[in-house]
C-alpha cells in the first residue's frame, strides 16, 4: 500500500520537475548584434552594442553602469554612428532605418548594452532577401563580429529566439543577404500550438488547480442521507468515516470524459478572457490577477473536501477560468504576439493550451482510476487537497502582498 502511495507522489513529483525546461541566454565579448522581428509587412529590429564598444569609437566616457537618462544626450551621436555602418536593401530598393527607442541590456561582466529599436521604412511587403551592409567597429577592432539574428517571424514559426544566428559579419566580410524565410500561416499557427502546450507545462500554478480537478474525478461523491447510511457499509475496500462520502467510479470511459469536459469548460473560459486581454477591451492588474490564480487552487481543493458547487463543478473551472485567461494574456504581452495574426495566435494558443491539458490527464488519470478502490484514497485526496491549499495560501500571499518568503526559495531551489 505504501508503495502504491509512494508510486503517486513521485509521478506527481517528476511530471513538475521534467516539464521545467532550464534556458541559457547570453551575449558574447568583442560581438554587436541585431535581433530582427519580422511581422506582415513590416521589419522591427534592435541593434545592440555595449557601451565599452561605443567608447572605443566614440570616445564618449559611458560607464558599464550608466541610466538610461545619463546616456541620452549622446544617443544623437550613437544613432548617427550606426547610420553611417549599417545599410539594407531588397529588390524593392533602399531602405532606411527610423529609431523608434533606446533601452539598456544588462550584460553582466559585459556591462550594459545600448539597444536601438528601429523599423525599417520603405516596406510595401516583406522582401525575400535582404541586403545588409554591417560594418559596426571592423575599423577600430578586425576581430569584431556583427551577428544577425532573426529574433522572430511569426508565419516561419520563429518566436523569441536569441540562439539561432543567421548571419555572422566581419572585418573581411561586410555585406551579405539575409534569405527571409516566406514560411506559412500554418508554420505560424502550429507555433502558437506548441507555444500554448509549453506554457501550460511549465505553470506550475496551472498544473496544480488540473490536479485539484482530477483528484476527485475518479471517485463519486455520496450526497444524499440514504447513501451515506449505506456507506458506513464496507462497500469496495471503502471503509466508514471519511471514506463513506465518496465510491469509487465504475467505469473509466465516463468518469475520463467527464474531468475532460471540465477542463474544456476552463478552456473556454479563459479563451474568452485571453481574447478580451489580447484585443484591449478589458484587462486586470497583474498583481490582482496572479493572486486570484493562486487562490482558484486552494477553492478547487476545498471544493473536494466540502462541496461548495454540489453537482457543478464545471463552474469552478469555467470561473477561475476566466481570471487564468487574462494571466496567459500577459505571456503573449510579453513576447509582443499581441496584434499580429491576432486570430490565428489565440485559437492555435488556446488549442495548445487544451492539448496540454489533455496531455496531462492522460498521465495523471490512469494510474489515480486503477488506485480508486484502495481505502486509503479517499484519504489521499484528502491529504493531497490540504496540501494544495498550503501551497495555494503560501503563494498567495507572495503575490498579493508583494513578499518573498523564505520557504518557496529554498523548496524550489531545491528542485530545479
Amino acid at each position: 500500500m505504501k508503495k502504491q502511495l509512494r508510486f503517486i507522489y513521485l509521478a506527481i513529483t517528476g511530471l513538475f520537475v521534467f516539464t521545467v525546461p532550464i534556458y541559457v541566454q547570453a551575449h558574447a565579448p568583442n560581438q554587436s548584434y541585431i535581433f530582427f522581428y519580422i511581422y506582415e509587412n513590416e521589419i522591427d529590429g534592435i541593434v545592440e552594442i555595449t557601451t565599452d564598444d561605443i567608447n572605443r569609437v566614440l570616445h564618449l566616457g559611458l560607464t558599464q553602469d550608466m541610466s538610461l537618462e545619463e546616456l541620452s544626450p549622446y544617443l544623437p551621436q550613437v544613432e548617427d554612428y550606426v547610420l553611417k555602418k549599417i545599410a539594407f536593401s531588397s529588390a524593392d530598393g533602399s531602405h532606411t532605418i527610423r529609431f523608434t527607442k533606446t533601452t539598456l541590456f544588462d550584460g553582466g561582466s559585459l556591462g550594459n548594452y545600448v539597444q536601438l529599436h528601429f523599423s525599417l521604412e520603405g516596406l510595401t511587403r516583406v522582401p525575400d532577401n535582404l541586403d545588409i551592409r554591417y560594418e559596426i567597429l571592423f575599423d577600430e577592432d578586425p576581430t569584431h563580429q556583427g551577428l544577425i539574428v532573426i529574433a522572430e517571424h511569426w508565419k516561419a514559426g520563429v518566436i523569441n529566439n536569441e540562439a539561432i544566428v543567421s548571419l555572422i559579419f566581419d572585418a573581411n566580410d561586410r555585406e551579405r543577404t539575409l534569405a527571409i524565410a516566406e514560411g506559412s500561416l500554418f508554420q505560424g499557427f502550429a507555433m502558437m500550438v506548441n507555444l500554448g502546450i509549453h506554457h501550460i507545462w511549465i505553470g506550475i500554478d496551472h498544473i496544480l488547480f488540473l490536479l485539484a480537478l482530477i483528484l476527485p474525478s475518479v471517485l463519486r461523491r455520496l450526497i444524499t442521507e440514504e447513501k451515506l447510511a449505506l456507506a458506513t457499509v464496507p462497500q469496495n475496500g471503502f471503509l466508514s468515516g471519511i471514506s463513506s462520502h465518496w465510491r469509487p467510479v465504475e467505469n473509466f470511459k465516463p468518469a475520463f470524459i467527464y474531468i475532460v469536459k471540465i477542463v474544456t469548460c476552463f478552456t473556454i473560459a479563459h479563451t474568452v478572457t485571453l481574447s478580451l486581454a489580447a484585443l484591449d477591451i478589458f484587462s486586470l492588474p497583474s498583481r490582482i490577477v496572479e493572486s486570484i490564480i493562486a487562490l482558484s487552487i486552494a477553492l478547487a481543493a476545498l471544493h473536494n473536501i466540502y462541496p461548495i458547487f454540489k453537482g457543478n463543478d464545471w463552474l469552478i473551472a469555467f470561473g477561475f477560468g476566466l481570471f487564468h485567461g487574462f494571466g496567459f494574456a500577459s505571456v503573449l504581452g510579453e513576447i509582443g504576439l499581441g496584434s499580429h495574426y491576432l486570430t490565428l495566435t489565440l485559437f492555435g494558443f488556446n488549442l495548445g493550451v487544451e492539448i496540454g491539458q489533455v496531455v496531462i490527464i492522460c498521465l495523471i488519470f490512469p494510474v489515480l482510476y486503477l488506485l480508486r478502490n484502495l481505502k486509503l484514497y479517499p484519504k489521499f485526496l484528502f491529504s493531497g487537497s490540504v496540501l494544495l491549499i498550503l501551497i495555494s495560501l503560501y503563494w498567495f500571499t507572495e503575490r498579493f502582498f508583494e513578499v518573498d518568503l523564505l520557504l518557496g526559495k529554498f523548496v524550489f531551489g531545491f528542485l530545479i
